[in-house]
């Protein structure tokens, strides 16, 4: 429970109907030149647990979020890579430490304020196995035994499409997918801010948290610059002459318009693009076209691979993804490379800005089948 609407309308929906509930609340680390407000999350998570009788735990996990979602977003960013902290957050922190504790601790499942909803497999059908507010079945799809082998529990898609989070959790495993109830997940956010009034819940009007996990918004630049040294560098056109300089070619992202300076520029000049970096030189290209080669490609690799379902899903089939949030999806091919642990994505349409460290996230319709790293 973080203090959000979410989480905490989770929390009711399952007092509501029955559960033994324990609510945890999640110290995370954060810079100190950032506003501290773990504190004033932990007295609004205080004042719904409260309101709905249900112990509190906070579980420090500091240490945990420094090192593996903090320090290695700085990692990334230093070797010219372009991470998803809030991936790794999920991975290590809700679904890491989290899930840990609660399993350690006698917990029968651990449940979240994610949009997102499970189904168990049943070969030529799926049931949904959790239900929120009396809706069953509406994502009851087709899922084959191509997708995910008859038993397992699938991560599918919420209600909401505009607020769905399965593309931040195509890391976890059938371990955690078979434990973990996502009880909003087939609720549209205006149904979850009426039943936060109808529980009469102390946060029911709070606004939504946005930006890094936890650490909510903030400029990324900024953040970097505390923890990458700056160096002035040359900014070139593609034809390799020099037209301006920038702060350190690891802050900057493929197809990024801002942050760099260009010589002799005018209210008429168009706008210029990061067309490519090279982080041992320091050198950022910049192109006014934003289709050009390094921008826009059909095909990716991608390692670090996981299928939710605990199987690789059939290769001969058409699926769809995305590599970004909230993005379209597209649809692909997905091949297996020699490579073991490689596979290489062809989408049916030339994608632009794609950048190393990006998630790419593979779906069979409404079914999350799993995720790996841009490499």
């Amino acid at each position: 429970m973080s203090g959000g609407v979410d989480s905490s309308v989770s929390a009711a929906i399952l007092k509501r109907d029955g559960h033994d509930v324990f609510g945890v609340f999640i110290k995370v680390w954060s810079p100190d030149w950032l506003p501290c407000t773990w504190r004033e999350e932990r007295r609004d998570t205080m004042r719904v647990a409260a309101c709905l009788k249900i112990p509190l735990i906070t579980l420090d996990l500091e240490k945990e979020y420094k090192k593996d979602v903090a320090d290695y977003m700085v990692r990334e960013y230093r070797n010219g890579r372009i991470p998803n902290p809030d991936v790794m957050c999920n991975k290590v922190i809700k679904f890491g430490g989290f899930f840990d504790f609660a399993m350690r601790n006698g917990a029968d499942f651990v449940a979240t304020g994610h949009y997102a909803t499970t189904s168990c497999s049943v070969g030529e059908e799926s049931a949904v196995t959790f239900p929120a507010h009396g809706k069953r079945g509406k994502f009851a799809t087709k899922i084959t035994a191509d997708s995910s082998p008859r038993g397992a529990t699938v991560l599918m898609a919420s209600e909401d499409k505009e607020k769905d989070q399965t593309y931040f959790l195509w890391t976890l495993t059938q371990r955690e997918l078979s434990k973990t109830l996502f009880p909003i997940g087939n609720l549209q956010k205006s149904e979850v801010r009426k039943l936060a009034k109808k529980f009469n819940l102390p946060n029911a009007d709070k606004k939504d948290s946005q930006g890094l996990c936890f650490l909510g918004h903030v400029d990324m630049m900024e953040f970097l610059k505390h923890y990458i040294k700056q160096k002035t560098g040359k900014v070139l056109n593609t034809g390799g002459v020099a037209i301006g300089s920038h702060d350190g070619a690891a802050y900057y992202t493929i197809g990024q318009r801002h942050g760099f300076n260009t010589n002799n520029k005018t209210p008429e000049d168009l706008p210029w693009y990061v067309a490519s970096k090279d982080i041992k030189k320091n050198i950022l290209v910049v192109s006014h076209e934003k289709v050009i080669a390094g921008l826009k490609s059909k095909e990716v690799v991608i390692s670090k691979v996981n299928w939710c379902g605990g199987v690789e899903p059939n290769l001969s089939k058409k699926y769809s993804a995305r590599w970004r949030y909230r993005q379209p999806l597209y649809g692909i091919k997905i091949e297996k490379l020699r490579k073991k642990g490689l596979y290489k994505i062809v989408f049916d349409k030339d994608q632009e800005s794609i950048a190393q460290g990006q998630s790419v996230v593979m779906y069979d319709e409404e079914t999350c089948l799993g995720g790996g790293i841009i490499v």
